[in-house]
């Protein structure tokens, strides 16, 4: 079972199922939870009082999140129910919101007494367009310095600009369609995180979800068709993020950051980057080089 996290900031806790775990923190409203492993029925209380009109924007955002995910484990369910498998409830990262008071660990402050990481995406998030044109060095910093848990569904699809990308409204008809690569996609899932919680159930819902991506991908871009290697990029963005999500950024990384040239028949390119990683190990790391 993927673990619960509980972050507080400003009168508000979040809780963030996540396979590997890491509390983070936001701002001010009310959310009861209604089951510990993620019930899908939840109720939201919003005090307006205390809230502003940029947490209620971030929190409509975190809320959709939550709705794509909810929506994906309804799917895979009525999959399993009409196939005969049994599987568990989604253990998919999920956003939820409870109260809670402040607490340190949950926090980032430094000493000078800057805002927490939570408050600071939960601005970004809100004008994605106008900050990243504007402030762009700020926003790789804060991606060198990490992505909250919970924000990491919402921010890596805005990175690659996958969250409008017209591959999501493929997804559907994909998975409806037969792939020649169904078998070897089949036989490697098992190998794909196998000690991991969500995946390591036998046609259970992690494995579903990649099968199903994974599946898509190779519809998508035949001449790459499926290779392994790359159920393991699918399988860290299905630890964040809805299958349509995890299709749309995966498509990304594979076309507009050269990821498929590694995969293709040849690996032409994959000789041509560990040949790149040798030579700058050993000219920048030169006694790792030689150990």
């Amino acid at each position: 079972m993927v673990r619960g996290h509980t972050s507080e900031a400003n009168g508000l806790r979040v809780v963030s199922g996540s396979p590997q775990g890491s509390d983070c923190t936001m701002s001010s409203v009310m959310v009861v939870h209604s089951d510990s492993e993620f019930n899908n029925n939840h109720a939201l209380i919003l005090n307006n009082n205390e809230a502003s009109p940029e947490e209620l924007a971030l929190l409509a955002k975190l809320e959709e999140a939550n709705r794509l995910i909810e929506a994906d484990a309804k799917s895979l369910n009525s999959i399993s129910n009409n196939s005969g498998h049994s599987r568990k409830s989604s253990d998919t990262s999920q956003i939820s919101l409870t109260s809670g008071t402040s607490s340190s660990q949950d926090r980032n402050c430094g000493e000078d007494g800057e805002e927490d990481v939570w408050s600071v995406w939960g601005r970004v998030v809100n004008d994605w367009d106008t900050t990243y044109k504007k402030k762009t060095a700020f926003i790789k910093e804060m991606v060198r310095k990490g992505v909250p848990h919970p924000f990491r569904g919402i921010v890596w699809p805005l990175l690659c600009s996958a969250h409008d990308s017209p591959v999501k409204k493929q997804y559907a008809d994909y998975i409806k369609a037969t792939s020649a690569c169904e078998k070897v996609i089949r036989r490697d899932i098992a190998r794909t995180y196998p000690e991991h919680d969500f995946f390591k159930e036998k046609d259970g819902m992690g494995q579903e979800s990649l099968f199903n991506v994974m599946k898509a991908y190779s519809l998508h871009d035949r001449e790459v068709g499926y290779c392994q290697g790359s159920g393991f990029i699918v399988g860290l963005l299905l630890m964040q993020m809805p299958e349509e999500e995890a299709f749309a950024v995966f498509v990304k990384l594979m076309q507009d950051y050269r990821m498929r040239d590694m995969f293709k028949p040849t690996m032409a390119e994959l000789g041509l980057c560990m040949y790149q990683l040798e030579n700058l190990v050993q000219e920048l790391i030169p006694d790792l080089h030689v150990h």
